[in-house]
């Protein structure tokens, strides 16, 4: 790429291309591909001018290279690019903007006085219309109070009044219909699937292939906790899949030979072989753009109270339009009544306020399924935190095989990675990753392996059981036991690490320790959590009560459960919940789904199990859990907004009111004022409640 440097500070520059135009999709592109550059840390692209704004890390010898091999046709960018462009919606909203102030202006200046007229009462239908139909239905909503404020208005032939007021409610309604549309646009794309890979079936076995060169036809395999890529007909298998996210039905439903599953739905148990009816396109964006339009149940409570709030204001407004013309007996003054209304300010400021938060969210790398939960996120005053891939980075390594039973170190790491490598979570991996670095191969040599969630894996092998995973599994679940004499070597297994238990024919044959670092910011967060008022912290967690003990001093939680299963946190949440506390929780995995859809708000990392990202309310990105600490004061602060703009509405307008009533304002600089302040309040509902990042 070829660029002009136009500007330049400490780890920011902006960048010119050098080419005559750029397109929206070409700019699409330069931003994909800039925000994929590890030294990028925020960028945006300008497709008018042709410019790109760059801020960065590290020293400027590396980020000029980087730019510099950018390509629109380096391969494999166009592949991650967004099916739907959130670029293209701004556009045609700009144009669709610029239009009408151009027009309004032009009418303003140029056209002949009857013109202007017959054009104001052309334009004027609409809201005629929509007053009536509310009118016949019994209905005294908003559209009766627009409907005769420009009515009456065409009545007294005052058309630039009625022209006015009739430009201030479109431009307000296409300010309300960009802000959501682009909105829901964003929220779409942070929800679509973030699926590069698939295993596609062929004669030579399992091949890991992009899935988008996955054709109609193919079969790919699916497996436990595994998101389905793409709509097609399940062809081997029986599964139980998750379908909350398109059809709502909170049971999984079964699959079976024959049956059709849709891309985003989940296994939840089994693992199937499908065969694949579609390829990746737009058909899933489009199912979670309807998702999103049609959940009226995810409306935040002030939300609906500003919406039924305005409606049942609507009759006082006529009432006090009536009452002022049959005292003072002047018109002008019950139309300048009648010109103001609560209502307008109430339905467009709160959801606008709302939808921008949620927009702002996913900026933050935050994505929020409905408005209710960042309502319920500034109410919470209990976190509980499951502890491995939240509080940890889930990137856990091995430190140490220690054989029992005078077994072969090597040979138990082989047998112990021989199991965990068909049901890959992040300890699992550690096993497999520590057998590779050593060099072990570790071909199958058991039969079947049955995976248990949460406790752990069996299989036989030589016709003898052998299991791997929690030392309750182990131990209690099933029976086994540890070699004679070696009791004390087992007492004094290292504290600090969490423990995988490998037992052979019943006997304990292998404890492999395992260390999962700690987030660096993660007693920080917990610190800021609790200056934002969440008054209790817990940590919940499968692993033994020392490795517990261990991480909940260093982060500092007000108390954690060891050992606990997936059922035991889900039983734990419901609890605190039947206290009378507001409860997050945070988790990653398969087995923290049941507590995360008991919780009031469960969130979950992004880069977790694909049913977890499913049932969660919130989904956070992996690389900090500062991102806990920006949703809490984005919704406190959403909060406040709505609470500062119903007492500006309510204010403003009843002074309104009352200058009217009184004769001190005439009813189109009533009318200008009204619709001035809702759109000053609608845009300041758009405005960011937290500093850019």
């Amino acid at each position: 790429m070829k660029f002009i440097i136009k500007h330049e500070a400490q780890g920011r520059m902006r960048i010119q291309l050098a080419q005559p135009r750029m397109s929206l999709e070409q700019a699409d592109l330069l931003e994909l591909y800039l925000r994929g550059l590890p030294q990028v840390t925020r960028t945006a692209v300008h497709e008018r001018t042709r410019c790109a704004i760059v801020e960065y890390q590290g020293p400027r010898e590396d980020i000029i290279p980087a730019l510099s091999r950018f390509s629109y046709q380096t391969e494999g960018l166009k592949e991650h690019l967004p099916s739907h462009s959130t670029r293209e919606i701004n556009r045609a909203y700009e144009e669709k903007l610029t239009g009408m102030i151009a027009l309004k202006a032009a009418g303003a200046l140029f056209f002949p006085a009857p013109l202007r007229a017959a054009y104001t009462i052309w334009k004027a239908l609409p809201y005629l219309l929509r007053g009536a139909k509310c009118l016949l239905r019994g209905q005294l909503y908003v559209d009766v109070l627009d409907g005769l404020s420009i009515g009456i208005s065409l009545l007294r032939k005052d058309f630039a009044t009625a022209s006015s007021v009739r430009f201030l409610l479109g431009l307000g309604e296409l300010l309300e219909e960009w802000t959501h549309k682009k909105s829901v646009s964003d929220l779409a794309q942070c929800m679509s699937l973030n699926i590069d890979r698939v295993w596609l079936k062929t004669p030579q076995g399992d091949v890991l292939t992009p899935l988008s060169q996955i054709q109609t036809g193919d079969r790919i395999c699916v497996r436990l906790g595994g998101m389905i890529p793409l709509d097609g007909v399940i062809a081997e298998g029986e599964v139980m899949v998750n379908q909350a996210s398109l059809t709502g039905e909170s049971v999984p439903v079964p699959k079976g030979a024959g049956m059709t599953v849709y891309a985003g739905t989940v296994v939840e148990e089994g693992e199937c072989v499908l065969q694949v009816a579609g390829q990746s396109g737009s058909s899933r964006y489009d199912k979670i753009v309807a998702m999103i339009e049609q959940s009226e149940f995810l409306k935040s409570t002030a939300e609906s109270r500003a919406a039924n709030l305005a409606d049942r204001l609507v009759p006082y407004t006529l009432t006090g339009s009536m009452l002022t013309w049959l005292l003072t007996g002047n018109v002008t003054r019950a139309l300048s009544v009648l010109m103001v209304d609560f209502s307008c300010a109430l339905k467009l400021a709160m959801p606008l306020a709302v939808l921008s938060a949620m927009r702002e969210a996913s900026g933050f790398h935050i994505t929020v399924k409905g408005g209710k939960y960042l309502e319920a996120v500034a109410q919470a005053d209990t976190v509980v935190f499951d502890k491995t891939g939240t509080l940890t980075h889930a990137c856990p390594v091995v430190e140490a095989v220690i054989p029992f039973g005078g077994q072969n170190e090597a040979d138990m790491l082989r047998v112990a990675a021989c199991l965990e490598e068909h049901f890959p979570h992040s300890m699992a991996n550690a096993v497999v990753q520590a057998a590779r670095e050593r060099g072990l191969s570790h071909e199958e040599m058991h039969s079947e392996v049955e995976y248990l969630v949460a406790h752990g894996i069996a299989s036989r092998i030589s016709s003898k059981r052998v299991v791997i995973g929690s030392a309750h599994f182990v131990f209690e679940d099933e029976g086994c036991v540890i070699p004679e004499g070696e009791q004390v070597r087992y007492d004094t297994l290292p504290e600090h690490y969490s423990h995988l238990y490998l037992a052979i024919g019943g006997v304990l044959s292998a404890v492999i320790c395992i260390s999962d670092p700690l987030r660096a910011e993660a007693g920080q967060v917990i610190r800021s959590l609790r200056s934002l008022g969440i008054r209790r912290i817990v940590m919940l967690t499968g692993d033994s009560e020392r490795t517990a003990a261990a991480i909940a001093a260093q982060v500092g939680v007000d108390e954690y459960r060891a050992e606990v299963l997936p059922e035991d946190k889900a039983s734990f949440v419901e609890t605190e919940r039947a206290k009378g506390h507001t409860v997050i929780m945070i988790g990653d995995g398969i087995n923290d789904s049941p507590a995360l859809s008991k919780a009031n708000i469960g969130i979950a990392i992004s880069d977790g199990a694909a049913i977890a990202r499913e049932i969660a309310d919130i989904t956070i990105a992996a690389d900090s859990l500062y991102e806990l600490v920006s949703l809490r004061m984005a919704a406190e602060k959403l909060m406040k907004r709505i609470r500062s703009n119903y007492r500006f509405v309510i204010g403003f307008n009843s002074g309104l009111i009352a200058l009217g009533a009184l004769g001190v304002i005439p009813p189109a600089t009533s009318a200008a004022l009204h619709n001035l302040s809702t759109l000053a309040i609608s845009l300041r509902s758009m405005t960011n409640l937290l500093e850019a990042k």
